[in-house]
């Protein structure tokens, strides 16, 4: 693969569109006096290929743009045109063409005219070998010397860096970052599991007042109902007195009227008698009167009494049944606890062995840097090898070993990466499922309450 061809339109010193003739798959030189747009040429290469022109912003954009005398140029774009023809980037063509446009409120990429994002054209390039970490593929002026000039130190992170072992050692943070969250979110479901079972604890004590309670209420209402049919009783025998009494007087009234006919000569001399019977007479019939009601109100209480009764019993059924019901959900909620607590300890087993195998990966990548150090510290040796190019042969075998290594470590960092996704997901889920639980628990706790208050 390589840059078969440039087109430039807008960009800096160039106004008018211009297209380079096919380049050359092995060297190209671009020559031209002081001022003729080499180093424009370059910037804009790097435009699209470097991450020198990322997170521009109006005034960076602006600066882009064509300055001059006519008309004002608007937007620019630069598109590479690459020879795929060995199909190093992942697209099934032998010419792929990729173009950046940019302007005072857009900064757009396009992959054979079609629109892509920055995030694709990231990517496709890392794939192709153009490596954010490893930006050593555009050579500027002066870096060579820089190069040349560096500490051994110095040379010793450059390498790191272009072989993408400091990536590494940042994915690794991240991963131990994310572990030690893993073990925190572990720790806190621990805590709720702690607290639901102290929490079952309380609505056990619960049930078991709530058990006396009704057992208490029970015998409160019969010793009531005992107390209302003893008053009733005595009530009726009042209304049995008073009738006797009633009887009495009509039977003493009627003596009285026949020794009234009989004894009309006695008539003066009795007439207070009668008078004073008479009254007696009026203050029954209005005891009578008053008694017929009190009889009314009293047979009025009972029947209020039963009515009252029969819905008492229609209550206590209804919670009987509302009680039996939230003791099934809360034995199902147990059952579904118990469930969550087995998927929890069989995750941990997983884990625990996804940690180990981290660690002796770690380990290995230790012993590898080591043996790193050693050979940088041997190349100073000179007197080792017979001349240069049998130590560069020798440095560059070492390299590719190493290099081999650090792919096999970073495929099973990404394995390791895989597992520990899929147990966050599978510790996101058992979240999910407690706190349904909790709502149900809740659910249930608001059930038992309005049972308590409906029967107190």
């Amino acid at each position: 693969m390589y840059i078969k061809k440039v087109i430039i339109e807008g960009f800096k010193s160039y106004k008018e569109e211009v297209s380079t003739e096919i380049f050359s798959p092995k060297v190209n030189v671009v020559v031209g006096a002081n001022g003729s747009g080499k180093s424009n040429f370059f910037h804009a290469i790097r435009f699209v290929l470097s991450d020198l022109f990322q997170n521009l912003r109006a005034e960076d954009r602006h600066a882009l743009l064509h300055e001059g005398a006519g008309h004002q140029v608007v937007s620019a774009f630069v598109e590479i045109v690459f020879d795929n023809s060995d199909n190093r980037i992942p697209i099934d063509k032998e010419e792929v063409r990729l173009r950046r446009t940019v302007a005072l409120k857009k900064d757009e990429y396009f992959l054979d005219g079609r629109h892509v994002s920055k995030t694709e054209v990231m990517n496709l390039l890392e794939s192709a070998g153009f490596s954010r970490s490893n930006p050593y593929y555009v050579v500027q002026q002066g870096k060579i010397s820089s190069l040349t000039l560096m500490k051994d130190s110095e040379r010793l992170d450059l390498l790191k860096e272009i072989g993408g072992t400091r990536v590494y050692e940042e994915r690794r943070r991240e991963s131990l970052k994310i572990m030690q969250e893993t073990g925190n979110k572990r720790k806190q479901i621990d805590q709720v599991v702690r607290y639901l079972e102290e929490r079952l604890k309380e609505l056990d004590e619960e049930k078991e007042e709530l058990r006396e309670y009704q057992k208490l209420d029970k015998q409160r209402r019969a010793l009531e109902y005992t107390i209302l049919d003893h008053e009733l009783n005595e009530a009726r025998n009042a209304l049995s007195l008073i009738e006797e009494h009633r009887k009495k007087a009509s039977a003493d009234m009627a003596i009285a009227e026949n020794k009234l006919a009989e004894t009309h000569q006695k008539a003066k001399e009795l007439e207070r008698e009668s008078k004073a019977l008479s009254n007696n007479m009026n203050e029954l019939e209005k005891n009578k009167k008053e008694k017929n009601e009190d009889k009314t109100k009293a047979l009025k209480e009972h029947a209020k009494i039963e009515m009252d009764l029969r819905e008492l019993e229609e209550k206590i059924l209804a919670e009987f049944r509302s009680k039996e019901e939230a003791t099934r959900q809360l034995a199902s909620l147990r059952e579904e606890i118990q469930k969550s607590r087995d998927d929890l300890n069989k995750i941990k087993p997983l884990h625990q062995s996804k940690v180990a195998e981290e660690e002796e990966i770690s380990k290995k990548i230790m012993e590898k840097e080591k043996q790193l150090s050693i050979l940088y510290q041997k190349q100073g040796r000179a007197t080792q090898f017979g001349d240069k190019a049998h130590r560069d042969k020798w440095l560059q075998k070492e390299i590719d070993d190493l290099e081999r290594v650090l792919s096999s470590n970073q495929k099973q960092e990404g394995l390791i990466q895989g597992e520990i996704k899929k147990l966050k997901d599978e510790l996101f889920a058992l979240e999910s499922h407690i706190k349904e639980r909790e709502g149900e628990l809740k659910t249930l706790q608001e059930l038992e309450a309005a049972s308590m208050i409906t029967l107190a």
